[in-house]
């Protein structure tokens, strides 16, 4: 795994200009039910942050393309939750990980709307959290909101967090070898 994340960062480095559309799949990869399980989206997006520490890339666009591809990602998912809601609850893996429901529950219950927003920040809830939305008949508008501003609040702090992961590295490079 860790050498298509290798592979991919560096087709990254080499085609600037694919890089926004890069960020649109693989955010919507991890917003979308399941497919944050199989895909390492966090990795790459944080490796493709770094370079906007070093100027090879340019946060605002990579930010941008990262946002659109989670909210493409996250309302397919509270669509399918809506539209398919109890056939998914018996198909697996969501009839082998009864557990994510019951997660995704319980914060919708203590957490209300508030949960789609911590939803994209927590890793036990993305597979489920936008579909539960769905599936509990959460109101567009209300889920939208909530999503919105998840999807740019998450996209910005993944690739900033990258971005300073790439200071940090280029700083003590330059300490320890001047």
């Amino acid at each position: 795994m860790t050498d298509l994340i290798d592979q991919i960062i560096d087709f990254i480095e080499r085609h600037h200009a694919f890089a926004p559309w890069i960020m649109l799949v693989f955010a919507a990869a991890e917003t979308t039910a399941f497919l944050s399980i199989l895909i390492p989206s966090t990795a790459i997006m944080v490796g493709v942050g770094a370079f906007a520490a070093n100027g090879i890339l340019n946060f605002t666009t990579l930010w941008i393309g990262a946002s659109i591809g989670a909210m493409v990602g996250s309302f397919f998912s509270y669509w399918l939750g809506w539209r398919y809601g109890a056939s998914i609850l018996q198909m697996r893996p969501m009839r082998d990980h009864p557990e994510w429901k019951a997660k995704a529950n319980t914060a919708f219950l203590s957490w209300g709307p508030v949960t789609i927003f911590a939803g994209h920040f927590a890793t036990l809830l993305r597979p489920v959290v936008f579909l539960m939305a769905g599936m509990s008949g959460m109101t567009l508008p209300r889920f939208a909101f909530w999503n919105i501003l998840g999807c740019i609040t998450w996209a910005g702090v993944v690739l900033k967090f990258g971005e300073v992961g790439g200071w940090v590295i280029s700083w003590a490079w330059g300490w320890l070898f001047g």
